[in-house]
């Protein structure tokens, strides 16, 4: 059975991301393998990802050059919903599904073309918030930076209670596992 989780990454303060939306901060940090909550062990259990149009723009945006050339392919295998409101910029031969449907709509479908495997919320933390306003947000797994931004775009804009369940180191990060209380 599919679970949703919220995977994402924060600076010590709480933040996903500076005011601008950016990320660069984050990529100063050396990340683990091989935990049981580092990237390659989480993603291979995925089937379907979803993301907001910020974090798709900035994603889009750092991977290319000044002249827009790509300089590194898209990431994921998985089909990717993005969520917005205005037209963004297509990625040659990645599976994307830009989309303004409802959250659980589309929740749906993602968990039909997942076929038993997770569903990724990459982020940001309203979108994820949204997920967990229509009762279909099952765990958040967060890695903690050793950063502090003073401000930006919070881990998830919502109250909610969570339960751990796993913590462990991973490179420079503190990475946590929590159930979403119901």
């Amino acid at each position: 059975m599919s679970r949703t989780i919220y995977y994402t990454a924060m600076s010590l303060d709480g933040f996903l991301a500076t005011s601008e939306h950016g990320l660069e901060w984050l990529l100063t940090h050396e990340a683990g393998t091989g935990g049981p909550l580092d990237y390659e062990t989480f993603v291979a259990d995925i089937g379907a990802l979803c993301m907001g149009a910020n974090t798709y723009r900035w994603v889009h945006q750092h991977s290319r050059n000044e002249a827009g050339e790509i300089l590194e392919p898209w990431g994921y295998e998985q089909p990717c919903w993005v969520f917005g409101h205005r037209d963004l910029p297509a990625w040659p031969s990645a599976d994307l599904r830009f989309t303004n449907g409802s959250i659980p709509e589309v929740h749906r479908e993602m968990v039909s073309v997942a076929a038993g495997k997770d569903v990724w919320i990459v982020g940001g933390g309203e979108l994820a918030g949204q997920f967990h306003d229509h009762g279909l947000l099952d765990e958040v797994i967060v890695s903690i930076a050793p950063e502090v931004l003073g401000a930006g775009m919070p881990l998830l804009p919502r109250r909610l209670s969570l339960k751990t369940l796993q913590y462990a180191a991973s490179g420079e990060f503190l990475s946590i596992r929590y159930a979403v209380v119901r």
